[in-house]
């Protein structure tokens, strides 16, 4: 595989990486705001599904192509823009994984309300607000990771 084909595979991982999370956020934010349960549950479902279908192989496809790109390109892990977007990918990445948590068992959570007919109980809008702050250093990381990748410079080879 060609570098040219490795990196323009990294960047569509990246922009599926990013535009998958917004999109789960926003949509997750929009129903739990509703208020409607069977809603909330729907959207629970689906969004803990596009993590899995998407988020989870774009997140291990990441670093592998990032480190692969880095190794073509001969340079050094501690090349300033590499080791911020490694250090930034990876506190998204701790930020994500109790977020991933959250959001399974809001689903679990939303689904029994659903079944029983009842409003969610208040556990669930704690987690709610956890998974809300959570995702705001993760958001913010990926965000300049993104910038970083964009805006980086490697003597003598064009980006």
């Amino acid at each position: 595989m060609t570098y040219l084909t490795f990196k323009t595979l990294h960047i569509l991982s990246m922009v599926l990486l990013f535009g998958t999370g917004l999109g789960s956020a926003f949509y997750k934010w929009m129903a739990d705001r509703s208020g409607n349960v069977a809603h909330i549950a729907n959207t629970n479902r689906q969004v803990v599904l596009a993590d899995w279908i998407f988020t989870t192989p774009t997140v291990i496809f990441q670093p592998i192509s990032g480190l692969w790109l880095t190794y073509q390109l001969g340079l050094s892990l501690t090349t300033p823009w590499i080791a911020a977007s490694l250090f930034l990918f990876f506190l998204a990445g701790a930020c994500w994984l109790p977020v991933v948590w959250l959001q399974i068992r809001m689903k679990n959570i939303s689904a029994i309300a659903v079944a029983e007919s009842t409003p969610l109980p208040e556990i669930y809008w704690r987690m709610l607000r956890w998974w809300f702050w959570l995702g705001v250093p993760a958001f913010t990381s990926m965000v300049l990771v993104v910038a970083l990748m964009v805006f980086k410079h490697i003597p003598g080879v064009e980006s």
